[in-house]
């Protein structure tokens, strides 16, 4: 879990495993190792992950400060997006370095190293 918050190489955890800051793209390859990481295949994986997260957290939330406040709808409109999008942004890449690292361990072969 670590390493995916650090969205680290999952083989030796120096390696940037994303090309850029900002950017989602996955290097063909670990800087480091040398782990060859264009066999990854995370798919919609951490978008699912992250419907079902926030899905799950943030309805209740809001309807428990609409039932706190009576907010109208406009406010929820402007708070919600805001509070979504920052979490997604926010998540997205360590719940993608997180699918891989699963994805290194349990299944191996698909990512396979230079020897």
């Amino acid at each position: 879990m670590l390493r995916a918050f650090k969205c680290k190489c999952p083989r030796c955890n120096e390696g940037d495993l994303f090309s850029s800051r900002l950017s989602m793209a996955v290097q063909d390859s670990c800087p480091k190792c040398g782990l060859d990481m264009s066999g990854n295949d995370s798919a919609d994986g951490p978008a699912v992950f992250l419907i079902f997260i926030l899905g799950f957290s943030l309805v209740p939330l809001a309807l428990w400060l609409d039932h706190l406040f009576t907010i109208p709808l406009w406010v929820h409109a402007v708070i919600w997006t805001a509070v979504a999008l920052f979490l997604t942004l926010g998540s997205l890449r360590p719940i993608k370095s997180y699918i891989i690292a699963l994805q290194y361990k349990y299944r191996p072969e698909d990512l396979k190293g230079r020897d």
